[in-house]
């Protein structure tokens, strides 16, 4: 049988090589950041020079040919197809740069619960640090997976679209300038909502606000934002003295809001929705109650791991590393209650 103490010596070293890699690969994204900024910038000012000079030639077109105005017409569509595609491009490498820093932060969470592990190990059961090491792993596959399918599923179909856009107003500036003029306020639209859809993925991934505010402002922020986008009533309870818990707390009850609520809109079919956040001397409890169809809670986490779902699993999981307690109370037509305490001295 592996000796579990090696086992969790090799995760160590594994995870401080991946801690390496992802520093040099985070390294050389933000030295070609920097190098697409800077052409950004070129690109924008060179489009500014020829907007400028087309507005200058058209007040007065007795002076100028037709050849020299679609000339400069031809300059000013390949600066702004150069712009879109070179914006794009940065818009993408900054959304790896959160992906890789999402990434080396899970890397350091995890080396620092190993040496916690470690420095314990004489008194902890093996079992227990074998058990850990798969939910470290698992964890850490899942991440990846879900971040993924959200980049291939957002961002990355709509820079697709938006570059087949700008393609489409190139080929249209000279035989339907009024349909190409079109044609681009469409685009400008759709970058816009690119960029939006582009704030709210890296929120998803990790808000800037939990770090800096901590967990009620940023739970408050994500129930505002979601309250537009669903069909149920949302609601959100804060109770006791707020006050900051440690990095790794706000990260895990901030991802249970977030499993939770996006259980409830997929499967609940609730009307009205509730969470409560109430701070206690003891630690924090979290609680998500839907008025929905409800479901058996003994079969759904025994098929879960068959499933191989994130949802309650991931929760269970999470909790039960830090040293927490889940309740789930639950039946078909009767709602759901899905209650997490996380003690203060964790």
């Amino acid at each position: 049988m592996t000796d579990p103490i090696s086992s969790l010596q090799d995760l160590a070293n594994y995870c401080r090589e991946e801690q390496e890699a992802v520093q040099r690969q985070l390294s050389e994204l933000q030295a070609l950041i920097r190098q697409t900024s800077t052409d950004v910038e070129r690109l924008a000012q060179r489009s500014l020079h020829l907007t400028n000079q087309i507005k200058q030639m058209e007040s007065r077109p007795e002076s100028i040919s037709p050849a020299e105005l679609i000339e400069v017409y031809q300059s000013a569509m390949d600066v702004q197809k150069r712009l879109w595609l070179m914006r794009g491009q940065l818009e993408k490498f900054q959304s790896l740069e959160a992906q890789l820093q999402r990434y080396r932060e899970t890397l350091d969470r995890i080396l620092s619960l190993l040496a916690t592990v470690q420095e314990e190990r004489v008194t902890s059961h093996p079992n227990v640090e074998s058990s850990l090491i798969v939910r470290l792993f698992e964890a850490q596959e899942q991440e990846r997976q879900r971040l993924v399918r959200q980049l291939h599923d957002g961002p990355a179909q709509a820079l697709t679209n938006l570059v087949l856009q700008a393609e489409i107003c190139e080929r249209l500036f000279q035989r339907d300038p009024e349909r190409a003029k079109a044609e681009l306020a469409a685009l400008k639209s759709a970058v816009v909502e690119t960029f939006q859809r582009m704030r709210e993925f890296l929120f998803d991934i990790r808000p800037m606000s939990l770090d800096d505010l901590g967990l009620v402002p940023t739970v408050r922020r994500y129930v505002e934002a979601l309250k537009d986008k669903v069909k149920f009533s949302l609601s959100l309870q804060i109770s006791g003295e707020e006050r900051r818990l440690a990095a790794h707390q706000e990260a895990v009850l901030f991802r249970i809001v977030q499993e939770l609520l996006t259980n409830v809109r997929l499967h609940a079919q609730a009307s009205q929705v509730a969470v409560r956040l109430a701070f206690q001397p003891q630690g924090v409890r979290l609680e998500v109650e839907d008025n929905g169809v409800g479901f058996d809670v003994e079969e759904a986490l025994a098929n879960a791991p068959r499933r191989k779902t994130i949802g309650l699993t991931s929760i269970r999981q999470w909790v039960e590393m830090l040293g927490g307690q889940l309740s789930i109370t639950s039946a078909p037509g009767k709602g759901t209650r899905v209650t997490v305490f996380l003690p203060s001295s964790v």
